[in-house]
C-alpha cells in the first residue's frame, strides 16, 4: 500500500457505512476477491455523507458508530481502511479508526482541511475538484507536504461538464502522475450526474470501460464503490458497482494495467 509498491491500489467498498451487515459483507467479499490478485486492498466507507443533494437525504447511522464499524471491519480482513472528512476538527477524530483520510473533491482547495489531515500523520488522499486543472493538483499536495504529510495520493473522479454531467480527460492522469505521487482514478464517481434530479443519478454502464482506459494510460490505484443491492443503497444508488460484479471488473481491469 506505500507509495513505494509496485502493486496497484485498490480502495473500495460501500458508499456510506449504512449498517454492519453490508459493511461486514462487502469487506469479506473484496477480501475473497482480491486474495489471489496482485493489489493492495484498501477498505473504504464514508461515516457520514454531508454533500446530499436533499436536505432529507439519509447521511448516516452517527459517526463514531459508522467509524468503529469501518475499523472492525478491516481488522477482519486485515486491511488498511479509508474515509473522507469534511471539516479541521474531523482529522483527528476520524484518524483514530482509519489509516486513510481522504479530501472530498469539492473541498480539494481547502488549506486548513488539508493541514489538518496531514498534522495527523495518516495517508492523505487528495480528489480532484470537478472544478480544478490537473495541475492545480501538485498546489494541494504541497499544502499537505508542507503540513507534515509523508504518503499524498491524488484521485482523479471527472470533471465538470456543462450541466448535471461530469466528462474524464485521461490527460489529467498524465498530468497528475508528473508529480510523482501516487495517482488514483475514481471510478464511479466518474460516471455521476449530479444533482439530476431529487438525488444525483449515473451511468453505471460506463464503469467498466472508463477504468479499462484508466489502467492502460497508467494509475497507481483504483477507487471504486460497491454494495450488495446498489438499487437499495443508502447513497449513491445509481452509481455503485453490485458486489456481484467485483470479481469480474477487477480481471478486466487488471488485464490493461500499465503501471
Amino acid at each position: 500500500m506505500h507509495s513505494d509498491s509496485k502493486r496497484p491500489i485498490v480502495i473500495a467498498g460501500p458508499c456510506l457505512v449504512e449498517s454492519r451487515d453490508v459493511i461486514m459483507q462487502v469487506a469479506e467479499t473484496l477480501a475473497t476477491v482480491v486474495r489471489d490478485m496482485p493489489v493492495d486492498l484498501v477498505l473504504k466507507g464514508s461515516y457520514r455523507k454531508a454533500n446530499r443533494t436533499s436536505a432529507g437525504s439519509f447521511q448516516g447511522i452517527g459517526d463514531q458508530a459508522a467509524l468503529e464499524l469501518l475499523h472492525q471491519a478491516g481488522k477482519l480482513i486485515g486491511v488498511p481502511t479509508l474515509t473522507d472528512i469534511h471539516a479541521d476538527h474531523e482529522a483527528a477524530f476520524a484518524a483514530q479508526y482509519v489509516d486513510v483520510l481522504q479530501i472530498p473533491a469539492f473541498l480539494s482547495r481547502q488549506t486548513s482541511l488539508l493541514e489538518a489531515a496531514a498534522a495527523t500523520g495518516r495517508i492523505v488522499n487528495i480528489k480532484k475538484a470537478q472544478f480544478m486543472a490537473p495541475d492545480d493538483m501538485a498546489k494541494a499536495a504541497e499544502k499537505a507536504t508542507q503540513a507534515g504529510a509523508t504518503n499524498v495520493w491524488l484521485t482523479e473522479r471527472g470533471t465538470s461538464f456543462g450541466y448535471h454531467d461530469l466528462v474524464v480527460d485521461y490527460r489529467s492522469l498524465v498530468i497528475m502522475k508528473q508529480t510523482g505521487l501516487p495517482v488514483i482514478f475514481d471510478a464511479t464517481h466518474s460516471v455521476q450526474q449530479p444533482s439530476i434530479g431529487s438525488q444525483s443519478g449515473g451511468r453505471r454502464e460506463f464503469i467498466p470501460a472508463l477504468a479499462r482506459a484508466a489502467a492502460a494510460v497508467g494509475i497507481d490505484g483504483l477507487f471504486f464503490e460497491t454494495h450488495p443491492d446498489p438499487a437499495n443503497a443508502k447513497s449513491d444508488a445509481a452509481t455503485q458497482l453490485p458486489l456481484a460484479e467485483v470479481q469480474s471488473f477487477l480481471s478486466q481491469v487488471l488485464s490493461y494495467w500499465h503501471g
